[in-house]
């Protein structure tokens, strides 16, 4: 029990945050949850990320984050010559 994994700190911050964007205002003794609209948002998404990062979906290993950035590099290249082409025929 005395043993928190990241796994199970994400889960239990996952269920926190989105416990809070479903319920918004709220009292709970003396603890007082008024988040608003952009801080319910805000809570729904980073509690969304948090599960499924606990869930293993978010956890990227380096070389599958290297080439996820070489592919968006050649695809910005693409882009760019693309935009050039049309630019130089107008």
């Amino acid at each position: 029990m005395t043993d928190i994994t990241p796994n199970s700190t994400f889960l239990i911050a996952g269920i926190v945050f989105v416990t809070i964007a479903v319920i918004g205002q709220s009292k709970l003794g003396f603890i007082e949850i008024n988040p608003g609209c952009f801080g319910r948002l805000l809570a729904l998404f980073i509690g969304i990320s948090s599960l499924l990062y606990a869930l293993g979906l978010l956890n990227f290993s380096g070389e599958t984050l290297d080439l996820f950035r070489t592919y968006l590099t050649e695809q910005i290249k693409q882009s760019i010559s693309s935009i050039n082409e049309l630019l130089q025929g107008s």
